[in-house]
């Protein structure tokens, strides 16, 4: 596969290209809770324990460069800022959808159990009459 370059930067692949652009920690998840609203920055962070807001607001400052996400701030007192998808990062999220089962798949095999991602179903019991 030929090279390319892009910003300054070769790539060596589309995957690598595209895995710039949704992958790493943080940007992935970040589209993810994007995907049926947008919202705050507080409401990103409280969503996602371990991101430092400076981690937070680099991951939303590189998608923006990227075009997937938007951001629009409302003057305002205080200032309002919301991020939303573009039409570009809705189209990631069946990538990431699709990435997101294939490490569930992984989780499963590799025996991990965790409450959250894997809850205990519910078992029906009879009443008798």
């Amino acid at each position: 596969m030929p090279d390319f370059t892009h910003d300054g930067h070769v790539y060596y692949n589309p995957l690598e290209f595209a895995m710039a652009h949704i992958g790493g920690t943080w940007k992935s998840p970040i589209l993810y809770r994007l995907k049926k609203e947008k919202q705050r920055f507080s409401e990103l962070k409280k969503s996602m324990a371990h991101i430092s807001d400076r981690q937070l607001a680099a991951a939303l400052r590189e998608l923006e460069q990227h075009g997937l996400v938007s951001r629009k701030v409302y003057a305002e007192v205080p200032p309002r800022t919301e991020y939303a998808l573009t039409p570009l990062g809705e189209q990631a999220i069946p990538v990431i959808e699709t990435l997101r089962q294939f490490g569930l798949d992984l989780m499963k095999a590799a025996g991990i159990k965790s409450e959250f991602y894997f809850p205990k179903k519910k078992q029906v019991t009879a009443r008798r009459k």
